[in-house]
């Protein structure tokens, strides 16, 4: 993306961020709907998940859960105008929270808030970071412009934005700070520091950062999850109670703790998971690829 790229998405964002949000979102949902009809990479992704996490539904059942997915993405991409640009109060308004613990609790012990892939994940890590000091974990993407852009913004009520590549030291010492620290492990990331654990009873190549990181820095992990709600209504962050017996001794059997509750997520809204990543980007040896 270039310079004059880069100027019009920041432009359009800021635009959509002026705009009433069932209006964005709206247009996100039939915009998703007439791209999904198009063949490409990412429906195709999208469809190998489906196919492999719920055998049991028909392609009928896949096609009609793949394209309400693409609605939501979508919408996900166009609502990002509000979310990096509206402001504190826009978020605040927009947001329900239903929290098994106290965000405001200035003596909370050491927390990992652990996120999840889903399309609403964004504004909820926002709406936390006004809440409670916190810093969150990224993913540095190819686009160097976009990139610095996504850190500004997701930053901008006082998250420290952190590399997820950074030393682990770093992450330590901020836990024993009493700071939390927001994080995802559900993404392939590849096979250095993971296992093969089942995710929908298909192996999935899983992080261990995030029993590690509880360990070494005595943290409690607490998992939260955002919903998009019906009928264009906004969003509601769910926030759980601590994961009990965890982490243990074993990172396998963490790994499989955090699989089976991402599960249980979403089966209550299965089309608001990224179903477009790569969830079975590696494989264990032997078996063969899926994309």
């Amino acid at each position: 993306m270039g310079q004059l790229g880069h100027l019009l998405v920041v432009a359009l964002l800021r635009t959509l961020a002026l705009l009433p949000y069932s209006i964005v979102a709206r247009f996100g949902s039939a915009l998703g709907a007439a791209l999904y009809a198009i063949p490409g990479r990412r429906k195709h992704i999208v469809l190998v998940n489906l196919h492999l996490c719920f055998p049991e539904k028909t392609e009928r059942e896949c096609d009609s859960l793949a394209k309400e997915h693409f609605r939501h993405v979508v919408r996900s991409y166009l609502e990002r105008g509000v979310q990096w640009f509206g402001s504190a109060q826009k978020i605040r308004d927009l947001v329900q929270i239903e929290s098994a613990i106290d965000l405001e609790d200035k003596n909370a012990p050491p927390t990992i808030f652990m996120g999840f892939h889903f399309v609403g994940v964004e504004v909820g890590c926002m709406l936390y970071s006004l809440k409670m000091p916190a810093a969150s974990l990224y993913t540095h993407m190819s686009n160097k412009r976009l990139c610095e852009l996504a850190k500004r913004q997701r930053g901008r009520f006082g998250a420290e934005m952190i590399e997820r590549s950074t030393s682990a030291r770093k992450i330590v010492r901020l836990l024993h700070e009493g700071k939390s620290v927001m994080l995802a492990a559900d993404m392939d990331h590849g096979i250095d520091n993971s296992v093969f654990v089942p995710f929908f009873g298909v192996p999935a190549c899983t992080l261990t950062s995030v029993s590690r990181l509880a360990k070494v820095g005595g943290a409690r992990v607490v998992p939260f999850v955002t919903e998009v709600l019906p009928d264009f209504q906004g969003y509601k962050l769910n926030v759980f109670a601590p994961l009990s017996n965890f982490p243990t001794d074993s990172d396998m059997d963490d790994a499989r703790c955090m699989n089976a509750f991402l599960e249980t997520q979403i089966l209550k809204i299965p089309a608001q998971y990224y179903w477009v990543h790569r969830r079975f980007k590696h494989r264990p040896e032997g078996m063969a690829a899926v994309y």
